[in-house]
């Protein structure tokens, strides 16, 4: 029922910046989490940045000063800016949703399709 549909990935230079976008359709409850997650090869996945409904947000402390999310709930959409990129941000970046969504009760993640950011030296 629920769909996350990401965009903005690629190959970028250190020193640049990327905005990734992600946008999630179906029925979901308005009080949720909405953030990024990345997984580097042989990595497990881990959590770059969340920001919830009320707008309060979570950063990794690599990130903290370089990435900022931001969402828009008129159009269920949470973004990524990401700023001074670098070669160790390269990975496979998964949009994220926890959310109560259709007739379900409980609260479950939702993920994208992942998209990839490479960082070149």
């Amino acid at each position: 029922q629920v769909q996350l549909m990401e965009s903005g990935g690629g190959l970028v230079q250190a020193g640049g910046s990327l905005r990734l976008s992600c946008a999630a359709s179906g029925i979901i409850f308005s009080i949720n989490t909405m953030g990024w997650y990345r997984q580097a090869p042989g990595k497990q996945r881990e959590l770059v940045a969340v920001i919830i409904s009320g707008g309060s947000t979570n950063y990794a402390d690599g990130v903290k000063g370089r990435f900022t999310v931001f969402r828009d709930d008129a159009k269920n959409m949470v973004y990524l800016q990401m700023n001074s990129l670098k070669p160790e941000d390269t990975a496979a970046y998964y949009c994220n949703l926890n959310a109560r969504a259709g007739s379900f009760n409980r609260y479950r993640d939702y993920w994208g399709q992942g998209t990839q950011v490479t960082v070149s030296s």
